[in-house]
């Protein structure tokens, strides 16, 4: 069995950072309806359901969101990691919530994650939840 090349996964990691970045300004000065077409799988491509594929991407996404010298939140990291499964035509799901009328006291009102298949391969976080309209449902 090869040995990992410890420099390509350096470069995954600078190469998601630069994602990161890319994703928290979209968010920040573009308005949802200019990008959320680029959240989901392809309708082109024929995708397949890869949860261990997926959990490795969102694994270097979080390390790489760690590195920066600010802080991305759940949406930027759902989106550079649905771009990334999009370009691999893996099927998963970027999901929006909001927590419940009762529970919105908090900073954390607001939520996205990633679903590949039943799992949550990024941002799982205690509920509850309400879901909204996911963007890549038109």
């Amino acid at each position: 069995m090869a040995t990992p090349d410890p420099w390509a996964a350096r470069l995954r990691t600078i190469r998601a950072a630069g994602l990161l970045c890319l994703a928290w300004l979209l968010v920040r000065l573009a308005p949802l309806r200019w990008w959320r077409r680029s959240l989901g799988p392809s309708p082109v491509l024929a995708s397949r359901s890869d949860p261990v594929a997926a959990r490795h991407l969102a694994a270097q996404i979080e390390r790489a969101a760690w590195r920066l010298p600010f802080t991305v939140k759940c949406l930027p990291q759902a989106i550079v990691l649905s771009w990334q499964l999009r370009r691999r035509a893996i099927e998963h799901r970027v999901v929006l919530a909001v927590r419940p009328p009762a529970m919105r006291d908090s900073d954390d009102t607001l939520h996205a994650w990633v679903e590949c298949g039943e799992a949550i391969v990024l941002g799982e976080l205690p509920g509850p939840w309400v879901r909204l309209a996911a963007p890549q449902d038109g």
